[in-house]
């Protein structure tokens, strides 16, 4: 960004890549179907299966494993509405702190849906998952179990090995939505007990508009679009490949170029000079290891709905948790469910940061959370 604007909502979108950019151009200038068997056809499905090795190299699976989509939602609707449909599932289990996309793709099956809570520090509560488990095998029911890698709003990787341990050698199903583990994390997808993961272009530094269905071959039947048989028959409708190609080149920035160390001195320099700003300042999941490229916090006293309006005026762009709540600034599902009273709750803004962040960025952000603060403190004496 420039020097006077900040851009820190990374985990809602990331700014695009030059590669992605700069790949996708040149996909544009192709012309054709990658189906099609002639030589303009071969020049697309070239690129495609360039990009699909891009992809699975990131997310350490083999290249057959990754299945293309219109983004990382149709993934998981793919994964939980069709797995459901396809493996005869009974029940369909996901945790509190679940994207919408997941819920809302559980409640399409029609299914009976469980909701495992939450501990206070943002982790998924294994031992509930264990109970429903045991309950769901003394019931012979087949489960279809959707976690999260890392959440979305408070950056808390959770215990996805400890649940890989309860659901991997049973026969139940078992999905992991790590769109924002990508990058930031190895996802050893190939080596995992998980059944499918989805992942997204758009939070790497791709374009939006294309995500991926990391599927196991038993998954191959897994869909919702059977079309004209594209993606070995897994997801119909032609390739967008200029997406594609975008989304291959970004992974292959973050495989060779990625600095995570870089990402987290910069949440963890935000994050003890904002407790010497505010002494009441809230760090949500701060106990539970955490990504380190997000900081969801809150500053007691200031409404988020008040301080997005007056960060983004001051050239800062944060937000106050998932961006897909309708533009609305309203109260996170997910430190509802970590048990956040409410007046804490509506307090809660999220800084991330990428591939684009800077030190720059920080201290903008800084300044800008500085002369909010002292603006409040003297509406405060002055209404005093």
């Amino acid at each position: 960004m420039t020097a006077t604007r900040a851009y820190l909502d990374h985990n809602a979108s990331a700014p695009l890549l030059p590669a992605a950019k700069e790949a996708m151009l040149a996909a544009l200038e192709l012309t054709g179907n990658p189906s099609s068997v002639h030589a303009e056809g071969r020049a697309l499905r070239q690129v495609l299966d360039t990009a699909r090795r891009q992809v699975a190299l990131l997310a350490n699976a083999e290249p057959k494993q990754v299945v293309f989509t219109g983004s990382a939602t149709e993934a998981i609707t793919q994964a939980i509405v069709g797995g459901a449909e396809h493996f005869g599932i009974d029940r369909v289990v996901l945790s509190a702190g679940e994207h919408a996309a997941v819920a809302k793709a559980a409640d399409l099956t029609g299914l009976p849906v469980t909701v495992i809570g939450l501990n206070v520090d943002g982790t998924i509560d294994v031992e509930a998952l264990k109970q429903t488990m045991a309950e769901a095998e003394s019931a012979g029911e087949l489960l279809l179990v959707a976690v999260h890698s890392v959440n979305n709003e408070t950056g808390v990787v959770q215990p996805l090995g400890q649940i890989e341990a309860l659901v991997g050698p049973t026969r139940h199903l078992l999905f992991v939505d790590a769109v924002q583990a990508l990058g930031k994390m190895e996802l050893g997808f190939a080596s995992r007990a998980a059944d499918m993961m989805a992942i997204s272009a758009h939070k790497i530094g791709g374009p939006a508009g294309v995500g991926a269905l990391l599927v196991k071959a038993h998954g191959d039947e897994v869909r919702i679009i059977p079309g004209g048989g594209q993606e070995q028959g897994r997801r119909g409708g032609t390739e967008p490949v200029s997406l594609i190609a975008g989304f291959g080149a970004a992974a292959a920035h973050y495989v060779e170029a990625l600095r995570l160390q870089d990402r987290k001195a910069l949440v963890s320099n935000f994050e003890s000079r904002i407790r010497a700003l505010h002494g009441d300042v809230v760090i949500f999941g701060e106990d539970a290891p955490r990504i380190g490229a997000v900081s969801n916090f809150a500053l007691p006293g200031v409404q988020a709905s008040v301080a997005m309006m007056a960060l983004d005026l001051d050239g800062v762009a944060v937000s106050s948790g998932s961006a897909c709540s309708s533009g609305k600034v309203g109260r996170s599902h997910v430190l509802a469910a970590m048990q956040v009273e409410p007046h804490v709750l509506d307090c809660a803004l999220r800084m991330s940061v990428g591939w684009s962040s800077t030190e720059n960025d920080i201290e903008l952000l800084l300044e800008a959370l500085g002369r909010l603060l002292a603006r409040k403190q003297n509406q405060n004496g002055q209404a005093a």
